[in-house]
């Protein structure tokens, strides 16, 4: 397939590169260059002047739990399923053809997407999400007992969408599982948070030396580990020990931050999902979510100001599908504090960096987040060029003329 016409936005640079055509072919940018010469056999898309970007990447994300709290706790592994099968394909028809998802049973998922049994995005799985008892995966009502002593989970625990690790072997254990299923990175807790019952946003969780062994247990499968974190001293206990990118860190500080630019930490966060309260939160949730939002506006303001540059794309979005159809929204939002290109750059090429670190645990073999030769041909056609105008990409049923995926299209406006 050969495009012809498109103004490129590679991913790296803010200046659209005009006048070369881009060749894919067997799943990847192949050739761009001026004037290729058409085989035949060849099909010649004219992309009549619209931006060409790579597919976007949602380095935050949970497909798993697209379902209210109530629907949660009350169905069965297949409900999930299902509510998961919808969800992917509305990630991909909003132009991100890859997530890192941070907490969820997606590994039959991904087998089926990769297999072209259902549309979705790649997915990097981190499996279930893992804190320690009253921590941030333990979503057990007053009801249960002990889920260590007694074997009593919740009906996230169950159906391995999360999962609850107390001392150095239960870690080992909890980590070494999730790559048994094929994780390709390990998420932990080292805070509260906002979705979960037992714990208040203030809290560390995991000693250092639990979260030494998710790390070593992490390296010796080539990889790394995320953390959900808000506060200071649950992402200096994170980072200290091992820990290569941090989920969320609204509550964090100057120092804290610049301890983590100038250690090569990855900030990931996430703002759409903060701008509404979770389908079936309790008032104690909605007070923790209230207070997670407050301190996003200073913390990205803070990392602006002192040059952070890795920071990744996501959205964190729960509970709500129809907030999902909205997850564009994210790149307008974080336009207060950065500028249409790199929040354009943090949805490509950052964020693809970051799933790089996966290293030999990477399921998809070549670059993403990038348009240039050599890389997975994952390519968006957009009406309108985001760089001058963030909204273009808020609105993707309109503006997202060709979305193409591993170099096979599954969407597309254009005139055949």
């Amino acid at each position: 397939m050969l495009f012809r016409n498109a103004r490129i936005f590679t991913g790296n640079d803010e200046t659209l590169l005009e006048g070369y055509d881009v060749l894919v072919a067997d799943g990847r940018v192949a050739k761009i260059a001026k004037g290729i010469d058409v085989d035949a056999g060849w099909r010649v898309i004219d992309a009549e002047g619209r931006v060409m970007s790579p597919g976007f990447i949602d380095a935050h994300a949970h497909v798993m739990f697209q379902m209210s709290f109530p629907e949660a706790f009350g169905s069965d592994e297949f409900y999930w399923a299902y509510k998961a099968t919808a969800a992917a394909e509305t990630y991909l028809m909003n132009g991100f053809t890859t997530i890192r998802d941070v907490g969820g049973n997606t590994f039959s998922l991904k087998k089926n997407i990769d297999a072209g049994v259902v549309a979705g995005p790649r997915i990097y799985p981190s499996g279930p999400m893992i804190s320690q008892t009253s921590g941030h995966s333990d979503h057990r009502q007053d009801c249960h007992k002990c889920a260590a002593i007694l074997n009593e989970p919740s009906v996230p625990m169950k159906y391995h969408m999360v999962a609850v690790a107390d001392g150095h072997d239960g870690v080992l254990v909890a980590v070494r599982e999730a790559f048994r299923r094929g994780a390709s990175q390990i998420k932990i807790c080292t805070t509260g948070g906002t979705g979960s019952y037992a714990d208040p946003l203030d809290v560390t969780q995991f000693l250092p030396g639990e979260v030494q062994a998710a790390v070593a247990a992490a390296k010796d499968w080539g990889t790394y580990v995320c953390t959900h974190a808000y506060h200071d001293e649950g992402i200096r206990r994170a980072v200290e020990n091992g820990v290569k990118s941090v989920e969320h860190a609204n509550l964090a500080t100057e120092s804290t931050l610049k301890m983590m630019k100038e250690q090569d930490i990855w900030l990931s966060p996430q703002v759409i999902v903060y701008t509404k309260h979770p389908l079936g939160y309790t008032e104690d949730q909605k007070a923790k979510h209230d207070e997670a939002y407050a301190g996003i506006d200073r913390m990205m303001a803070t990392a602006r100001k002192i040059g952070f540059q890795k920071i990744a794309f996501g959205t964190d979005i729960i509970t709500d599908p129809e907030l999902l159809q909205r997850a564009n929204d994210e790149f307008r939002l974080r336009t207060k504090w950065f500028t249409p290109f790199e929040v354009m750059r943090q949805a490509t090429a950052l964020s693809g960096e970051l799933l790089a670190m996966s290293g030999p645990r990477n399921p998809y073999k070549g670059k993403l987040g990038v348009i240039e030769e050599g890389a997975l041909a994952d390519i968006l056609l957009i009406d309108g060029n985001p760089l001058d105008d963030i909204e273009v990409v808020t609105r993707p049923a309109d503006t997202l003329h060709l979305i193409m995926k591993n170099g096979v299209v599954h969407k597309t406006a254009l005139a055949r």
